[in-house]
């Protein structure tokens, strides 16, 4: 067996996952646009979700990302890459999956973290799909790449926490199921720089919680939103303190690792559908006599397209088993290395599409236009290309400058 061949399990999931794509998902697509049109909110919820869902569940297709045989089907990393990449070739099969951004990530911090209560009370509705949730991390005033810069305090008073300033960008927060935040913040300014945060619990509807506004990505309202939130004074209880104080920079770290390889696979699969896109196009249209296909550039792009894909696949899969076998903080130069190279080669296979398609590439007509938005966004999204690039120069420069010190 090869070091990356899918197991038997993972293989029968792929074609469940495969079959469901085409039956419901792919047909779904117009009718989710439809929905979301005639409703005129930006933030509605459109029944046909709810729809794929109870088929999602009813096929075994739930939860495929967590790896906790409790509370999904236990795949390893490697295992759910093919499944991921695949989910990520529409927008809306991985919410249909119980396998979407920002929820996923906080389940399993709800997991590893929560108290009895916390699972009992967001992370069981999380796991039904029931409920949404948010991740509030990044500040407008402050460099959020760089996690230490964070401000919005987190003062003890008796039994508990007053919170204290603004958050954006919170995905999933206009969502009309979001019920709760996984809020990060500073305890203790005082402390070792990675020891000033901590995490906490906060219901979205909590006193002195106020959204404020939904941030447009490229003039897109994303559905589920990117929310501008204020706080003020408000209180949480310590018991909703996750893992303890001073913990929350560890969490994140913990946190944004799968987050993150989550999101390059989705991206191949997003490249996988703009390239099948690109390819149609190019055949069915004619210029100056001749189908676009027969064109050399065209034909460059096309093969470009296929050698980056298989390249990125390759890196993904290598920091999936790296993380599966040795552990998400052996693998961060993997994950950071796919987390810069997934969304850039993506980008760049979407926006030759777009090309192919002339003028209708960037309507909505076709998904090319809210793909390239979305990953462009990507690359900014848990920590931009430039803080990952820095870490894995610092890792290449580090074994240079261990060994000359040994010399």
């Amino acid at each position: 067996m090869s070091l990356f061949e899918m197991s038997d399990r993972a293989k029968k999931y792929r074609a469940d996952l495969l079959e469901f794509m085409d039956e419901h998902i792919y047909p779904a697509e117009a009718v989710y646009d439809e929905q979301m049109r005639a409703s005129g909110d930006p933030h509605f919820h459109p029944p046909i979700l709810e729809e794929l869902k109870a088929e999602a569940r009813r096929r075994g297709l739930w939860n495929l990302f967590h790896p906790h045989p409790e509370w999904g089907p236990g795949l390893t990393n490697l295992e759910y890459a093919p499944l991921a990449e695949i989910m990520g070739r529409s927008h809306i099969a991985s919410e249909a999956c119980n396998c979407n951004a920002p929820d996923t990530g906080n389940m399993e911090v709800l997991t590893l973290f929560g108290t009895d209560e916390h699972k009992e009370k967001y992370l069981k509705p999380l796991l039904d799909g029931t409920m949404a949730s948010a991740f509030a991390m990044t500040e407008p005033r402050v460099a959020s790449s760089d996690a230490t810069n964070i401000e919005l305090r987190m003062e003890r008073d008796g039994d508990e926490y007053v919170l204290n300033g603004r958050k954006w960008f919170a995905s999933n927060a206009m969502h009309k199921n979001c019920k709760v935040l996984i809020v990060m913040g500073k305890t203790d300014p005082t402390a070792a720089p990675h020891r000033q945060q901590s995490m906490m619990v906060v219901p979205v509807d909590a006193p002195g919680v106020t959204v404020v506004r939904n941030l447009p990505v490229f003039g897109y309202a994303d559905r589920e939103g990117h929310a501008e939130i204020v706080f003020e004074n408000v209180r949480v209880p310590a018991k909703d303190v996750l893992k303890g104080e001073g913990e929350g920079f560890a969490i994140s770290q913990a946190r944004l690792g799968p987050g993150r390889i989550h999101h390059c696979m989705r991206a191949i699969g997003a490249a996988e559908r703009a390239l099948e896109l690109m390819c149609r196009r190019a055949q069915s249209r004619v210029t100056f006599g001749s189908p676009v296909a027969e064109r050399s550039n065209i034909q460059d792009w096309i093969a470009e397209a296929r050698i980056d894909i298989e390249m990125i696949r390759l890196l993904t899969l290598k920091a999936a088993y790296l993380m599966d076998t040795v552990g998400n903080k052996e693998a961060r130069t993997e994950i950071a290395a796919i987390k810069v190279a997934a969304p850039d080669i993506a980008l760049k296979i979407v926006d030759r599409a777009i090309q192919v398609h002339g003028g209708a590439g960037v309507t909505d007509d076709f998904p090319l236009a809210m793909m390239y938005a979305h990953l462009r966004t990507l690359r900014l999204a848990d920590g931009p290309d430039e803080v990952h690039k820095r870490a894995i120069a610092r890792h290449e420069l580090r074994q240079y400058r261990d060994a000359a010190a040994v010399s």
